[in-house]
């Protein structure tokens, strides 16, 4: 099962971004069954909706991750959001990185990110054109 962050459903919709081409194969590819964290729904509207002033597209990325996800929707609960706190303050992530890391150990899921410098550098998340996925 993998876990896309926000940045990965993001460049899937965004012919610009340079992994535009591996994030919309994974999320195309309906054999591949995806996982998603609530989190992810707000990062999107936030960055697609909000900064970019693109709000229909942030509606269709959303409803996307949503049926995609076929109902596995990790949300937040009082132990995720210790985990998620002990990951940020191990690794020096942002609570948000860190509540992906946490959906993923907690749901034994592969994250998937952009995220380059805190989390594929330091392993824990591959890209979308990681060959290993």
């Amino acid at each position: 099962m993998l876990l896309l962050d926000a940045s990965v459903w993001i460049a899937a919709a965004d012919s610009e971004d340079n992994y535009h081409a591996a994030a919309r194969a994974l999320v195309l590819d309906l054999r591949r069954p995806l996982g998603a964290l609530d989190l992810a729904l707000y990062e999107i509207a936030n960055v697609v909706g909000v900064v970019k002033g693109q709000r229909e597209i942030a509606s269709r990325i959303c409803r996307t991750l949503l049926k995609r996800s076929e109902g596995r929707l990790a949300r937040v609960d009082e132990a995720f959001a210790e985990q998620a706190l002990l990951l940020a303050a191990e690794h020096e992530l942002t609570a948000y990185d860190a509540a992906y890391v946490a959906a993923a150990h907690r749901y034994n899921w592969k994250l998937v990110s952009i995220d380059m410098r805190d989390l594929v550098k330091p392993g824990l998340a591959a890209t979308p054109d990681d060959p290993d996925l």
